[in-house]
């Protein structure tokens, strides 16, 4: 049997390059994104948990979108603090990387009362309306001018 070059273009294409490891085409990425965008299963608890197991490798690993979905979910659906607290951290992660979803809500959440800090909603805020967010822009509104 004939094995092929390393450097023919056709089997090239194939090849996922080590830099792109940051990026949202894993597999265990795109089903989970997959199944909690879904408008039936995303809701239930058994689909939130699968999801979550799989999005948590890929968001140690700095996938950005996987960071995101997964604070995402650990800071509206637990009720224990470490869980927050995880969550927010990946946020920032996410929300730091550039990611809109995670600026909103990281905002969102920054202007709550349970943490209440209402400088960093509006950095985040105004990082999400930058990118065209019309919730962002919304809610930047209606928070308290600055002192």
């Amino acid at each position: 049997m004939r094995a092929f070059p390393a450097a023919c273009p056709k089997f090239m294409k194939y090849r996922v390059p080590a830099d792109s490891a940051s990026t949202p085409q894993t597999l265990p990425t795109r089903v989970a994104l997959w199944l909690l965008d879904s408008p039936r299963l995303g809701q239930a608890p058994s689909v939130k948990r699968f999801a979550g197991k799989l999005l948590k490798q890929p968001a140690r690993e700095g996938v950005v979108a996987a960071q995101s979905r997964l604070g995402q979910m650990l800071c509206r659906d637990c009720g224990n603090n470490r869980d927050r607290r995880i969550g927010l951290d990946m946020l920032r992660q996410a929300a730091r990387a550039g990611d809109r979803r995670a600026q909103l809500e990281l905002g969102r959440l920054c202007s709550q009362p349970r943490i209440n800090e209402p400088e960093q909603a509006r950095h985040w805020l105004e990082q999400a309306a930058a990118q065209g967010s019309h919730e962002a822009k919304r809610l930047l509104a209606r928070l308290p001018l600055q002192s």
